[in-house]
């Protein structure tokens, strides 16, 4: 093999290990046994990429994309599909769904292009939600099946809507009677809040992954702020734990 392996590597290598006389665990995997691989991977990658470590990236990356190839060759041994048809169906589609560059449609802005991507798909769907994977993130699925059903028209009609039926949804919430209720209200409220960040062009799911990271930064300080007191962070006071919380805010954004 050369010094810098090439993809043909890494098909070649799975192959073998795989195969007669190869490892003994790998060879024991199924495509469900690996689901939680796959998984682990997919969230270790997100990661790498809000750090903004390229080298956690690329190492992540490789980590996946083992994950695609694994998945692939297991598929070729029980007579399905192999990586080459999978890459041929990829770059296919690529091209299919890029036919400003490849062919002769005009599509100036990204908006257009995301629209015409949009309908494209859709005009392949038997329904509007086909193909939306139940396993993802509850507030990433929310997002998708609201995009799903905005271009035809079932949306509010502008931001100030949205947020008056999010204040609506808000305020039933706290009136609920009851967790059963309370539980009712709460996914209301969050689907509605989905169609703000909509509006906002914002990742609702990115979104509170950014914020839970913002408050594990914040009161990480802020446990460092309480040692510094001489007293552990469970003697302090709510008042005072207000108060190193302002300051931990401060320091942050410092």
């Amino acid at each position: 093999m050369s010094a810098s392996y090439t993809f043909d590597d890494l098909v070649a290598v799975m192959a073998r290990l795989r195969g007669p006389g190869g490892c003994p665990w790998d060879r024991a995997q199924t495509p469900r046994s690996l689901r939680p691989y796959l998984l682990e991977e997919t969230y270790e990658t997100l990661e790498a990429i809000d750090r903004g470590e390229d080298a956690a990236l690329c190492e992540e990356l490789g980590d996946l994309l083992l994950q695609v190839v694994f998945q692939a060759r297991m598929a070729e041994e029980a007579g399905g599909f192999t990586i080459g048809e999978v890459i041929d169906g990829l770059v296919r589609k690529l091209i299919e769904r890029h036919p400003h560059v490849f062919g002769d449609t005009r599509l100036e802005t990204a908006e257009a292009v995301l629209a015409h991507w949009h309908e494209a798909k859709q005009a392949k769907r038997e329904a509007v939600f086909a193909g939306i994977p139940h396993g993802l993130p509850a507030l990433a699925r929310a997002q998708r099946v609201q995009e799903r059903v905005r271009p035809l028209g079932f949306r509010w009609p502008d931001l100030q809507a949205a947020v008056a039926k999010a204040r609506e949804e808000l305020g039933e919430l706290e009136t609920a009677a009851g967790p059963e209720a309370a539980a009712d209200e709460l996914g209301d409220a969050l689907f509605t809040l989905i169609n703000v960040a909509i509006f906002h062009g914002v990742d609702a799911e990115q979104a509170l992954r950014d914020a839970t990271r913002k408050f594990i930064q914040r009161f990480t300080r802020l446990e460092v702020l309480a040692r510094a007191s001489g007293r552990p962070l469970r003697e302090h006071a709510p008042e005072e734990l207000l108060a190193l919380w302002e300051q931990a805010k401060d320091d942050h954004a410092g």
